[in-house]
């Protein structure tokens, strides 16, 4: 069992504190509780959850200041009796910008049915005061596609295309600079956000530590071991882990060294498959990617307009390469849609694969009262992600260069790489804020760190490369492709999980989980499947596999949303 300073933090690769996104707001009004240096907890959403306002310090260098923030905290509560309470186990599922809340909101039954009833399962977000570069939902909604839609620029779209994603992003940062008055933005930063984390277990009166972190979820937690090595770790894990000082370098090259083998495998998964389960099936593997080149170029010379009942647009070269980069995410679940849309798209039908990425046009409603809450995911990356990194001053030749560098390691730079020239336009950077180097020699409870064997922005070389950095820390492979260990259900992963959290258990060197899905499923092997959990496993086993389902599925949701 773990010790009474057992500490223990899960790093998964892709949940900021600061961050406010909308899923579930409108369910509960944050507005009527007032904050408070000691967690009291009402009813919220549905039973049994429940909500607080913890009032924390803006500037945490002068904790006597009286400006404060305001961290929104839902839990699902723990039914164990005292002697066996394990006190509170925080969720983050990436961005920066993804909501905890919504995760707990969505999935905290099953969160509490897989890791045990003796913790409180806990998320924040919808916190104050919230990160905002405009002054009204309009202006947003014109200079920022909405998150749940296309999000990366494409640097080699046009000739011009890196130069004015480059203007776009100074404007975005002269816009944060004059719409920050009160000099908020400045404190929003990892370094802070682990120190609310800190503050959140603290409130709890909880002597250590038990944090579950994916994607940026992996870099904040990762942060929290290094400024407080000694703090009592319960348990930490972080899957989907991400080089961990490379982002406070405004460095994400490294990031894109397993995203081309990630899309071999739709290549060799869609030949291997056969017509009736790819849609936009080949013999080869080199067939089916020279198909998507072709169909690339076509795209490329001839746009397509879409109308469809929810929105209107374009499919052109960046919403292809888009949607492609999309599936690579979530690969168990999006890539015989894709095939789907790619094989309609070559039939010259644009709009199955435009439905799957498009978001209802947006309405302006001025007799509606603004909300508590937008939709600020973009804008929560920009000013943690580029905030925390060391300034990015590159003159336009300095970007090119870093994007032809990007290309000699993936042929989606043109698309990853466009998140350096989003740090060039961000200014605003506390002086004396947390900048790395990432590690510690000695942690009071040794780290989880879990991968995928190919993830298409948080390479599995990176949780090896980390745990060097984190010595007595343990490495643990899923064998499964894309972002995060949550794209698809794997049983062995999660009884890894629960063993850490629960017992402090960590796994042997080198084992590695297979999971419990196939990329591109038949008909038949979904029956045949079916058919062998009824007749080999219990009911417990099944509803455990059930809950961790649900659990993927929820923060899948908001991680599309977040990143």
């Amino acid at each position: 069992m773990p010790s009474s300073f057992l500490h223990s933090i899960l790093l998964v690769s892709t949940l900021c504190f600061s961050g406010a996104l909308a899923g579930a707001e409108s369910d509960f009004d944050w507005r009527k509780l007032n904050a408070s240096k000691t967690l009291n907890w009402t009813p919220c959403y549905s039973a049994p959850l429940e909500c607080a306002l913890l009032q924390v310090p803006m500037d945490y260098s002068a904790p006597q200041n009286e400006v404060t923030a305001s961290i929104a905290i839902v839990r699902y509560p723990s039914t164990s009796p005292k002697s066996q309470y394990r006190g509170p186990l925080l969720f983050n599922p990436g961005g920066p910008g993804g909501s905890g809340v919504d995760a707990i909101v969505g999935a905290g039954a099953q969160f509490a049915m897989v890791f045990g009833e003796q913790f409180d399962i806990v998320g924040v977000s919808y916190s104050t005061p919230t990160i905002s570069f405009f002054k009204t939902e309009a202006e947003r909604r014109f200079l920022i596609p909405s998150p749940t839609t296309v999000f990366f620029p494409s640097l080699n779209a046009s000739s011009s295309s890196l130069a004015d994603t480059y203007a776009n992003m100074q404007l975005l940062g002269q816009l944060a600079i004059a719409n920050d008055a009160n000099g908020y933005l400045q404190h929003m930063s990892t370094d802070n956000i682990a120190r609310d984390m800190l503050s959140i277990t603290e409130a709890f009166g909880f002597e250590k530590l038990q944090y579950w972190g994916v994607s940026y979820g992996s870099v904040l937690g990762a942060t929290f071991a290094t400024l407080f090595p000694l703090f009592p770790l319960g348990t930490l894990v972080p899957p989907g882990l991400t080089l961990v000082f490379l982002p406070y370098l405004a460095n994400f090259t490294s990031h894109m060294l397993d995203t081309d083998k990630s899309m071999d495998t739709f290549y060799s998964g869609c030949a291997q498959a056969g017509p009736q389960a790819c849609a936009f099936h080949a013999p080869t593997a080199s067939q089916v990617a020279a198909n998507l080149a072709a169909l690339t170029a076509s795209i490329t010379a001839q746009p397509i307009a879409v109308l469809t009942p929810q929105s209107h647009g374009i499919l052109n070269y960046v919403f292809l390469r888009n949607a492609v980069l999309n599936a690579l995410y979530d690969p168990y679940n999006l890539f015989a849609a894709l095939a789907e849309g790619l094989a309609a798209l070559a039939s010259g039908n644009a709009t199955l694969l435009y439905a799957q990425n498009e978001v209802p046009t947006f309405e302006c409603d001025c007799t509606v009262p603004a909300p508590a809450f937008h939709e600020n995911s973009f804008e929560a990356y920009m000013a943690i992600a580029c905030g925390d990194a060391l300034p990015v001053n590159d003159t336009l030749a300095q970007l090119q260069q870093f994007y032809e560098d990007g290309l000699k390691v993936s042929a989606f730079a043109d698309v990853l790489s466009s998140t350096r020239v989003v740090s060039a336009g961000y200014k605003i950077h506390r002086e004396g804020r947390f900048t790395g180097p990432v590690g510690a020699k000695n942690t009071s409870f040794p780290l989880l760190l879990v991968g995928n064997t190919f993830d298409p922005v948080t390479p599995h070389a990176d949780a090896v490369k980390t745990s060097l950095l984190f010595p007595g820390s343990a490495v643990l492979t899923q064998d499964s492709v894309g972002h995060t260990t949550l794209v698809a259900t794997s049983d062995c992963t999660f009884s890894y999980y629960r063993a850490y959290f629960v017992n402090g258990t960590l796994p042997a060197p080198g084992t590695v989980c297979s999971v419990n899905a196939e990329l591109f499923p038949s008909s038949d092997s979904n029956a045949a499947n079916g058919t062998a959990k009824r007749t080999t496993e219990n009911l417990d086993e099944i509803r455990i596999r059930e809950a961790t389902s649900r659990i993927g599925s929820v923060v899948r949701k908001i991680l599309r949303r977040a990143l």
